[in-house]
């Protein structure tokens, strides 16, 4: 393998900044519905949260402890960071401009108002007023800032007020400031009646209520200014898994403290003085280049409850029923649909219903005698696991390998091992420094005699509510080595032992980076003896660096690479002399896609896998990782056809990246409009 040059490299956070910026692209598109524009919004929101309590977090930290090392890209931490602060501003900018100026405007027309306080009449004014006393004031607790009052801790993301005042209190006390945080058991933003409103839909904002209230907390001083503010902090959790004897007890004792790590960015609203804005930056620690002030309400992620609020269909994306495989639509017994062939699920075009049937009919079965699933997201009320608990209950042995570590599902992952627990079954933890990222259910039943193994594989995880908003594969099958190969994987995460030799898949951390390698290293192979050579891999994000050289040297031997990547993605394609062969598309649109898929042409074999992992480093080498193969001609075939060939043709929703990192959109000009999403829709759905 050649050495590392950094300008092979694309930088890991820009590119996530970049999958943002054409996030923020859907919320421009003037032909989608309104109120799923002001979702895109809200998601840009969302996941600029989690790159600032993740990423941005980390950078801070290696700027302090290793100050010169390099990324792969050649970049110092500070570096990295200076270009991303250049880069949210502009985004940030962008989405508070299309928010104010089209998607609220658009939004009155549609009889969808958020009334403000200048625009108030006499009967809204009582209502706030009336709404402040009842429901607000009984549970705001304003505390004046004075050498008895320091300032309070303030948790990660929630709305506070930073007030100024002058004159004294009834203790002669003129500290001149105070802060007043909003509880977070109210909503961020309250429905008006409609006769109050004057419109079908109106709402208000908690910040207005009091914003207009605010000198109520303060009686006998008077409020010179009162600024809404939010602090995002540091969310990774520091646990010394080979120290800790009880992991569930010391992550529970960690997750209280979450909430209070140090500050990496403080947002205010842009009315808030220079004089408060200071005064902030100074009690979390920040300076200047951690503020962002931004032209309307510090918390957007909260409007993203706003259309489940609003009956109004015609201004959201159509509905549809989620398709059914025609052999499961009519069984009765699933376990006898799969012994006469493998299925395949897509969802969301495809229901995950079959994959609830398929745990609840092994939990109820009394043939079933044993039960293995692992864990990583699952939700807080998730129909699987109530499910599992059954199964225990009856007396089955049921074993879930749980990820405590799964990042901010770590509570609802502790309270679902502690009711398996309860249930009696066996919960482990995985394996100490890897997180069991795998998505897998195995199912033991006794058939005429013997034993017969049964497993889900999937490339998503056990959550039936992102199921129904990411698009993911999913295989029931009772292949024998597949079958074989699951259960030696769950020996190693139960049990103690050396990794076992597997037939047909490929693990994380032991062979699936040396296959993914072996694979690419064939279809080079045969482009260098004048055959054709082929790849097309569908991912969240590439970064892994020595899966980009390797897929350097395959383009430069002649082999053909398309690559569908989300996200993240490090590799320059399109370079003369380094990549002419690589073309990286992203698919941004109404399902935020998940899936993984390798396909490798092997001089006509077609070898297709789905997997649990995406290109990178920690998935490699610090997760337990599967892919598995599509040996069914006919499934095969569907994947291809499904999750990858609609991909390639798709000119509406897909974007080409350049060799700097930039994507442009692909237009369809005066050709038929093609989205992979719409026409797996019509494909595989119904009407609703």
């Amino acid at each position: 393998m050649t050495p590392f040059s950094p300008e092979q490299f694309l930088n890991r956070e820009l590119s996530l900044l970049a999958f943002n910026e054409r996030v923020l692209a859907q919320a421009q598109d003037i032909d989608a519905p309104v109120l799923e524009r002001l979702k895109f919004i809200c998601i840009v929101s969302s996941n600029l949260d989690e790159f600032f309590e993740v990423r941005v977090a980390g950078l801070k930290e290696r700027a302090v402890l290793t100050p010169t090392l390099l990324s792969p890209d050649g970049w110092t931490a500070r570096q990295t960071l200076s270009e991303i602060e250049s880069r949210v501003r502009n985004l940030v900018d962008r989405q508070y401009e299309l928010l104010n100026r089209e998607i609220l405007p658009e939004l009155i027309a549609q009889g969808i108002r958020f009334v403000r306080r200048n625009h108030w009449n006499e009967a809204q004014i009582d209502w706030v007023r009336d709404y402040f006393f009842r429901e607000l004031m009984p549970v705001l607790t304003p505390i004046g800032l004075d050498p008895a009052h320091p300032f309070p801790r303030v948790l990660n993301k929630s709305l506070n007020f930073a007030v100024e005042l002058s004159g004294c209190d009834a203790f002669g006390r003129d500290s001149g400031a105070a802060v007043v945080q909003a509880p977070r058991s109210l909503p961020r933003v309250i429905r008006m009646p409609q006769e109050i409103a004057g419109c079908d839909y109106g709402f208000v904002f908690l910040s207005s209520v009091l914003h207009a209230h605010v000198n109520e907390l303060f009686v006998g001083m008077t409020v010179e200014g009162c600024y809404q503010f939010r602090v995002t902090r540091n969310s990774e959790l520091f646990v010394d898994e080979e120290e800790t004897k009880n992991l569930r007890e010391v992550l529970k004792s960690e997750l209280s403290q979450r909430n209070f790590g140090d500050a990496v960015r403080l947002e205010v609203a842009d009315n808030c003085s220079d004089r408060m804005a200071n005064f902030l930056l100074q009690q979390f620690n920040l300076n200047r280049n951690d503020l962002y002030q931004v032209n309307g309400i510090v918390n957007l992620a909260r409007l993203m409850r706003i259309p489940d609020q609003v009956d109004r269909p015609d201004l959201k994306f159509p509905s549809f029923v989620r398709g059914v495989p025609p052999q499961l639509s009519k069984a009765e017994n699933i376990f006898a649909v799969i012994r006469k062939g493998d299925v395949l699920l897509h969802h969301p075009f495809q229901s995950f219903q079959p994959v609830i049937d398929f745990i609840r009919a092994a939990a109820e079965d009394p043939d079933v005698l044993a039960i293995r699933q692992t864990v990583y997201r699952t939700g807080t009320d998730s129909m699987l696991m109530e499910a599992l608990i059954t199964a225990a209950q009856a007396g089955k042995e049921v074993t879930v390998v749980v990820e405590l570590m799964a990042r901010f599902d770590e509570e609802a992952n502790i309270n679902w091992s502690a009711r398996l627990e309860q249930a009696g079954a066996h919960v482990v933890y995985g394996v100490v420094g890897y997180k069991t990222h795998a998505k897998m259910v195995l199912v033991v039943r006794r058939e005429q005699g013997r034993l017969r193994r049964y497993a889900h594989l999937g490339t998503g995880n056990y959550h039936a509510r992102t199921a129904r908003l990411y698009t993911d594969f999913g295989l029931l099958t009772c292949h024998d080595d597949i079958c074989a190969d699951v259960n030696e994987v769950f020996t190693q995460l139960t049990g103690l032992g050396s990794a076992s030799h597997l037939r047909l898949l490929w693990q994380a951390p032991f062979s699936l980076h040396d296959r993914v390698l072996e694979a690419i290293g064939r279809e080079t192979a045969h482009a260098r003896a004048g055959k054709k050579a082929l790849m097309i891999v569908k991912m969240n994000a590439l970064l892994e660096p020595q899966v980009i050289l390797a897929l350097y040297q395959a383009a430069q031997a002649g082999v053909k690479i398309e690559l569908v990547i989300r996200g993240a993605c490090a590799i320059r394609p399109e370079v003369a002399g380094l990549s002419e062969n690589i073309h990286v598309r992203s698919v941004i649109g109404r399902f935020l896609e998940h899936t993984r898929i390798l396909y490798f042409y092997n001089n006509g074999a077609e070898d297709v896998y789905l997997s649990s992992a995406d290109w990178m480093e920690r998935n490699f080498f610090g997760r337990i990782e599967i892919a598995f193969p599509i040996l069914e001609p006919r499934l095969k075939k569907r994947v291809i056809n499904e999750g990858l060939k609609p991909y390639l043709k798709d000119n509406t929703q897909a974007w080409r990246m350049n060799a700097n990192g930039q994507y442009v959109r692909r237009a369809h000009g005066h050709a038929k409009p093609r989205s992979a999403q719409c026409m797996l829709l019509e494909t595989l759905t119904k009407r609703a």
